[in-house]
Parts: C-alpha cells; structure tokens; sequence
C-alpha cells in the first residue's frame, strides 16, 4: 500500500519470567530502519475465549466477580483461557458450563482479537451461543466466587454506556452485537 512496513529483526531474546499461566520475554531488536532497541518486552500468555450467551427468551447470560488485577468488581462475559491442544469452541463450551451451569445449541466464532498485540501474543476469540439453558450448578475453581445473571439485551447496553463492563475485550463484540440487532 506504499510504505514499506517490515518485521522486526530479533537479534537476542531471553525469557526473565517462566510460568504455566504468563512467560516474560525481553528482546532485542533491530527495527527496519536500522534503529536498534535493546529492551523491548513482550508477555506471552495463553489465547483466551468469551462467550455471549443468550437464552431463548432474548437473557444475555453474564457473571459478576471480584478481578484482583484491577481490585474491581466486574460485569463480564463467562470467559476463560483455551487449553493445551484444547480448540477454542470447546473451552468456550467448557467455560460457559463451569462457570455458569449453562450451556448452548447453537454455536459460531463472532470475533478474533489481540488484546494488545504491540506486547502480547495471546489472542481472544468470542462465540455467539444461542438457545443457552440452564444444564447444571456452577463446577467452579478454586480462585472463582461468580454470581450469574441473566440481563436482558437493555440492561447489557446501560452497563455498557455506564463503563460497568471494563474489560475492552469484550466489549467491541458486545457493542457490535448491539449495533447489528437493534430489534
């Protein structure tokens, strides 16, 4: 399209931060214009899935919970991160019954992002599930104490216009599923 855009060269890398969940990698590296930047970090984590779920009588399934990271109290979607060898359809359809006891007959992938791809690796997808019924009680970890709750496509909008859903992530495809199903 014009410019000449290029991968960076990496000229050294070094993990400072092993773990299951997040890797800490610090590169060096040589831009294409030849400028070089000797500490350029990059946190690797696992891809992640969110699910909108929504039952037959228009209920948008969502969770109330407690994210240390933030020390907030959140409204979210059921969410969590896809694991080894796992596709993502089926955490999507793992997390949405542990988390909430609910699950879906009708499945498709509504959005693909990077989070922040200038320093991350990890990609989210978002499933639509439709037809959502309540299945089973909540199979919850240890670290969760969600609250489900079942809003309808009016209360979702206000706790969006109110910044009540705080992680970016999930709100593009909640806005977007707002934008394209005005009825």
């Amino acid at each position: 399209m014009g410019k000449d855009i290029a991968k960076w060269k990496i000229l050294q890398s070094e993990y400072l931060l092993l773990h299951k969940y997040m890797m800490l990698r610090k590169d060096k590296v040589e831009l294409n214009n030849g400028h070089i930047i000797n500490d350029y970090f990059v946190i690797e984590k696992a891809n992640w899935v969110n699910v909108i779920a929504i039952t037959d009588e228009g209920k948008f399934v969502f969770e109330r919970q407690y994210r240390h990271g933030a020390s907030v109290i959140n409204y979210e979607l059921p969410a969590g991160i896809i694991e080894e060898g796992e596709e993502p359809i089926e955490a999507a359809k793992r997390e949405l019954l542990e988390e909430t006891g609910y699950s879906g007959d009708e499945w498709v992938e509504y959005n693909r992002a990077y989070p922040n791809p200038s320093s991350m690796t990890n990609m989210n997808f978002t499933f639509l599930a439709k037809g959502v019924r309540k299945a089973t009680e909540q199979n919850l970890e240890v670290t969760e104490n969600i609250e489900v709750l079942l809003l309808s496509k009016e209360d979702v909008r206000k706790l969006l216009d109110s910044s009540l859903i705080i992680e970016g992530i999930q709100q593009a495809p909640l806005w977007r599923y707002i934008a394209e199903n005005k009825n």
